[in-house]
């Protein structure tokens, strides 16, 4: 949900001008669900622990750039919070699979 929310927004002509900033943002975005995959199959939950640490630093990285989109006028005010809501859900759903294999180990 979260990377497929920051794909569009990254579609507005000015964003998607900006490459650095369009390609990292969408490579974060990315990065969260893939680190979960990855983490999912590495075979032990302390290696599924490090891989959602991951991810959950992925979801913070595309809330950082989220700000700078919208100093840039690339995003508006409300689609930057729209967008960081869907990255804090994303970390609070991280939090508590964390939480759950810290417990469970």
């Amino acid at each position: 949900m979260l990377a497929g929310h920051i794909y569009r927004l990254t579609e507005n002509p000015q964003f998607a001008r900006d490459y650095g900033l369009r390609d990292q943002i969408q490579r974060a975005a990315s990065s969260v669900m893939h680190n979960i995959a990855e983490g999912f199959e590495a075979g032990s939950d302390k290696e599924f622990l490090r891989f959602l640490r991951i991810a959950r630093r992925s979801a913070a990285e595309v809330q950082s750039q989220l700000y700078l989109a919208c100093d840039l006028h690339y995003i508006t005010e409300s689609e930057r919070q729209h967008a960081y809501t869907l990255a804090t859900e994303t970390k609070r759903l991280i939090n508590g699979l964390i939480a759950y294999l810290s417990r469970s180990s």
